[in-house]
């Protein structure tokens, strides 16, 4: 692994303390991000080995009632289904994945599903007898023929922010049949998130903008109002500065655009950053140099797999992007 170049530290609940055994011992920067990636792609289950109190009748986020008669072989059609799924301590059941599934547990199933990009043949050659999808997910061919098999779908609102975590949480348990794992995930989540800003000073929080970038493609766009980032970056004691001055979801990253935002803090994706070559070919995109982001080098970072999932490693994310705005929470404290 080559040195990481950016100057932000990652720190999460966990990997802030494997920062400190590791420099104690002398490991180099590369060696500490690399324990802490490992802590942070991997879930916690809750439970091993659940066993799901079926059959249950649940009703759906498009109002269709379904009754789970098993769920023996559960395919999840994006990432954060899949965290849930694994954290409510049924990870042995789950026979495939979308390529947001990047946690370690999940990573030698099948690829079944690109984002929004569903397939039917994929899906159906491993025989499911239950599939978790988004109203985003598509296209709806595919699932129609998943369903024209007799395959039960069950379909979520996507995460939109951290208030979705439980509600979430809590819908796909009671498709499972496991709703008092359920009730225990969300009340482990809800601690952890509450826990992860514990001890910062939020009296200065500063202005944050969420960038989405894929410089391979070529594709630069800047967080607005309805992005989905505005309230992990609430919760880390920052204001979204995007949704505060701009209109929409993600709009195109431009330097009036980033002129109305003038963030303090500039927060991408680690794949995002890496694809525009780190710190330096960030500062090189038109009017990020000069921002007060990009005038300090104040460049905050997060997994890609996880940032927006809104679901049990949400407080991870917070403690991370929260150390990042602000320093760990007992900076400063001998004792």
């Amino acid at each position: 692994m080559r040195p990481d170049p950016r100057r932000t530290v990652r720190a999460t609940a966990v990997g802030a303390a494997l920062l400190l055994a590791l420099s104690a011992c002398g490991a180099s920067e590369s060696e500490a991000d690399t324990a802490v990636d490992a802590a942070v792609d991997r879930v916690d289950p809750i439970a091993a080995d659940a066993e799901p109190a079926l059959p249950a009748t649940v009703t759906d986020a498009t109002g269709a009632t379904l009754t789970i008669e098993a769920a023996d072989a559960i395919v999840p059609l994006s990432g954060s289904l899949s965290e849930i799924v694994f954290t409510l301590g049924l990870g042995d059941r789950v026979v495939a994945r979308d390529i947001t599934a990047t946690f370690e547990q999940a990573a030698d199933l099948p690829v079944v599903s690109h984002g929004h990009d569903v397939s039917a043949e994929g899906v159906l050659s491993l025989q499911p007898d239950l599939v978790l999808a988004e109203t985003s997910s598509g296209p709806q061919t595919a699932l129609d023929q998943i369903a024209a098999a007799g395959v039960p779908i069950v379909v979520f609102d996507p995460a939109d922010g951290i208030d979705a975590a439980a509600e979430r949480i809590t819908a796909v348990a009671e498709a499972l049949g496991v709703p008092d794992l359920g009730a225990r995930l969300v009340e482990r989540t809800e601690a952890g998130i509450a826990a992860a800003t514990e001890g910062l000073d939020l009296a200065d929080p500063p202005r944050v903008a969420f960038l989405y970038l894929r410089g391979s493609a070529s594709v630069y766009m800047i967080g607005a109002r309805d992005s989905g980032a505005t309230s992990l970056i609430e919760a880390a004691g920052g204001i979204d500065a995007g949704a505060e001055a701009l209109e929409g979801d993600f709009l195109e990253l431009t330097p009036e655009a980033l002129a109305a935002a003038a963030p303090d803090v500039i927060l991408v994706m680690d794949k995002g950053l890496d694809s525009v070559g780190g710190v330096a070919g960030l500062l090189e995109i038109p009017g990020v140099a000069q921002t007060p982001a990009g005038e300090d080098e104040r460049i905050a970072h997060l997994p890609d797999g996880i940032m927006l999932n809104y679901g049990p490693r949400t407080g991870d994310v917070v403690a991370d992007l929260a150390a990042q705005l602000h320093g760990a929470p007992n900076d400063g404290d001998t004792e």
